[in-house]
């Protein structure tokens, strides 16, 4: 893959995603576009990340993309290989900071779905993946990121089903409930990122994708988002020297970044 090629919307999200990441933070990584973001994360802005793959493999060293957590190249030469059950408890001790979290649906406070479409738990619509263990990530990890694609039916007003906990009913209702961690502190889409606002912790624009304005956005969304005063920022694109490291060092293959005639 080439750097004449224009910025595609998985490189974007990738990229948006890395910029989450802070330097010498301890990251969960799971399958998909958080891989990408986290080795990219590591190559550019944020060398001293330690890197926990679900699977349980701790930083091996750098190699191809892995195709999933469960590959061997997220083993290879690792400075600890753990079952699977370690990797999570290592969340519920405290020392993960940052995780991240896709979703078939999410509401104003961050609730997660990845159960099921409809109204009857017994006769869904449409029967989904379920947990895995995605709800000890929204219940345990320090932080949590969300991502995925911005349509109505994907961010309604409320979830058909909590698979995941985000912050409940907003407000202090997460605390309140015994949840550790902060919770969702973004969500990032092909429309935008987005916050939660820190009293009732409803979901907020924090900045836009080039091209899209609030009216779309909000037209994409089933509920009310709120805006912050003044004008909503442009959320930033990758220089060409974080792109061309994008494409030749951390995904070449286009494993996860690449989308069929772009």
């Amino acid at each position: 893959m080439t750097n004449d090629k224009p910025l595609n919307p998985l490189e974007m999200l990738a990229y948006i995603l890395s910029l989450q990441i802070r330097d010498h933070q301890v990251v969960y990584v799971g399958t998909g576009l958080p891989m990408v973001a986290a080795i990219l994360a590591k190559k550019t802005h944020a060398p001293h990340i330690t890197m926990v793959y679900e699977s349980g493999g701790l930083n091996p060293i750098p190699g191809d993309m892995p195709w999933s957590v469960g590959c061997p190249f997220t083993w290879r030469k690792a400075a600890l290989i753990q079952e699977m059950a370690y990797s999570f408890a290592q969340v519920y001790n405290g020392f993960v900071d940052i995780a991240f979290l896709g979703f078939a649906q999410v509401d104003m406070y961050g609730n997660v779905n990845t159960h099921l479409i409809g109204n009857d738990f017994l006769q869904p619509k449409v029967r989904l993946t379920g947990s895995g263990g995605n709800n000890d990530l929204t219940s345990l990890a320090e932080n949590m990121v969300l991502v995925g694609l911005h349509t109505p039916d994907k961010f309604p007003a409320r979830v058909d089903f909590i698979t995941s906990v985000g912050h409940l009913t907003g407000g202090a209702s997460r605390r309140e409930a015994g949840l550790l961690g902060n919770g969702p502190i973004a969500v990032v889409t092909n429309a935008g990122v987005f916050d939660f606002e820190e009293e009732n912790k409803r979901m907020r624009v924090q900045s836009l994708q080039p091209g899209v304005n609030f009216e779309l956005a909000q037209l994409c969304t089933g509920f009310e988002l709120l805006r912050p005063e003044g004008e909503i920022p442009v959320t930033p694109a990758p220089s060409p020297e974080v792109l061309a490291i994008l494409r030749t060092q951390v995904d070449p293959n286009g494993v996860f970044t690449s989308i069929p005639g772009m």
